[in-house]
């Protein structure tokens, strides 16, 4: 038989997908949908964060209240245990809260045991809570491997007032992840490659990915600016929207390329470390600009406009400033593994070209601040 998978044009998405001030008062009726005995994996600062108002629903809805304390790093032993937890708990359905590591493990579980999974992002930092995939690490903080699954989460519940109250870095982080999301996507199509929900991208996945894109340069300063004043505005709540569900669905349906494959090359290296996701997402989106020979203008446009939002647009502030070639090559090379979704573009990459686009993002990077007036970038602090 001929294999026509690679042919057949596919879009995934959640079962349901509920955001607004407040959701989180309504979780127990929605997962009561699900199942009858949800166990909740969560770590301290997030279940001191939600524990009540999970409670006051769950009781509301007539849902025993079980927690179960995430170990903190997405890796496939956490992943298991969660599942042998599930197993002895009797539970029907996982319920994944905090950020993307969580509720990557909490669908790791999901698959292990064939139960049904909620996502509840108590931050929007990461496009992770839609998809049917999981990023596992290594206990070190390194990539390891995508996990697919035949599945996405059957429901994704956003409180947008736990997002507004969390500190803004999450926020902005969010927005470096989602802005990849059409610049990855038009690449993808381009290259008529596989996407990550395993088929040829469809339109609705890249316009889903370009409408978040749309709505970041319209929204994503002023919701900066109302999450650091915890406030709950239109603009929070579409770039909510954008970070979460638009970037989740455009690129598991539109397909990743060179930023996410440079980010899990930049976990190969400990300099990185202490960056967030979608800031190393961030600089993996400028070098790929930058690989594809994309216009000037473009690339200064994007650089100023993330340096103002917030994210890191140079190697200075990921940590590399004063990294040697041999730093880079590492990056390189893991970014230039045959598995990754650098191999999406639509032109053969090298480990070479890798590290000369990463030394252009510092170069252009500072070109950038000065051109604009901006401040000159500053190293993280050890």
């Amino acid at each position: 038989m001929t294999d026509t998978s690679a042919a057949l044009r596919t879009l995934i998405s959640p079962g349901r997908y509920v955001q607004g001030r407040g959701a989180l008062d309504s979780l127990g009726s929605y997962v009561a949908k699900l199942g009858a005995r949800p166990l909740v994996l969560a770590d301290d600062v997030v279940r001191g964060l939600t524990e009540n108002a999970i409670t006051a629903s769950f009781t509301a809805a007539g849902l025993p209240v079980l927690f179960d304390r995430f170990g903190g790093v997405p890796t496939a032993a956490e992943s298991g245990r969660v599942a042998e937890a599930v197993r002895a708990q009797g539970a029907d359905v996982i319920v994944g809260v905090g950020g993307g590591a969580p509720i990557d493990t909490a669908k790791a579980a999901g698959d292990d045991t064939g139960l049904p999974v909620v996502s509840v992002p108590t931050v929007a930092s990461t496009d992770a809570p839609c998809s049917a995939l999981s990023v596992v690490y290594t206990a070190d903080g390194s990539f390891e491997s995508y996990r697919f699954y035949h599945r996405n989460p059957a429901l994704v519940l956003v409180d947008t007032q736990l997002v507004a109250d969390a500190p803004a870095r999450f926020l902005v982080a969010g927005i470096g992840d989602a802005l990849a999301t059409w610049i990855e996507a038009r690449a993808v199509r381009q290259s008529n490659a596989t996407t990550m929900a395993g088929g040829a991208a469809t339109r609705a996945g890249a316009a889903l990915a370009q409408l978040s894109w749309d709505i970041l340069h319209e929204s994503a300063i002023p919701a900066v600016r109302a999450v650091e004043r915890h406030l709950v505005t239109p603009a929070v709540e579409e770039v909510v929207e954008a970070n979460t569900l638009l970037s989740g669905l455009g690129f598991e349906s539109g397909g990743l390329a060179a930023a996410h494959a440079i980010h899990d090359g930049l976990t190969a290296v400990p300099h990185t470390h202490g960056l967030a996701h979608g800031q190393k997402v961030n600089i993996g989106s400028i070098a790929q600009l930058i690989l594809e020979g994309r216009p000037s203008s473009e690339i200064h446009d994007f650089v100023e406009f993330t340096t103002r939002v917030g994210l890191p647009t140079t190697l200075t502030e990921a940590g590399l400033g004063d990294a040697d070639d041999s730093v880079l090559r590492t990056a390189a090379e893991a970014a230039c593994h045959p598995d990754e979704t650098i191999h999406n573009l639509p032109f053969p990459v090298t480990a070479d070209a890798v590290v000369d686009a990463l030394k252009a993002v510092e170069v252009t990077g500072r070109a950038v601040r000065a051109e604009a007036g901006l401040p000159e970038p500053v190293a993280p602090a050890h």
